[in-house]
């Protein structure tokens, strides 16, 4: 049991994770990064509302049903 880590993240965790990813990306290519992954969440969003609507199935038409009526 005592080599079980907590996965909760505190506040002190977030300040040091955002200051090595200043260091290491640099203070203009972070604006760039997060930019290009919040389009890539936007378009994600759009493309699984897209799919839900697909599934919709129109019930007023039978495709069995022949133009004169009969199955």
């Amino acid at each position: 049991m005592e080599a079980f880590i907590t996965l909760a993240i505190g506040v002190w965790q977030i300040v040091l994770i955002v200051a090595v990813a200043l260091l290491f990306f640099g203070g203009r290519k972070i604006p760039e990064m997060m930019r290009g992954i919040g389009q890539g969440m936007k378009e994600f969003k759009k493309a699984t509302a897209d799919d839900d609507d697909d599934d919709v199935v129109d019930d007023t038409e039978d495709p069995k049903i022949i133009k004169d009526g009969k199955k």
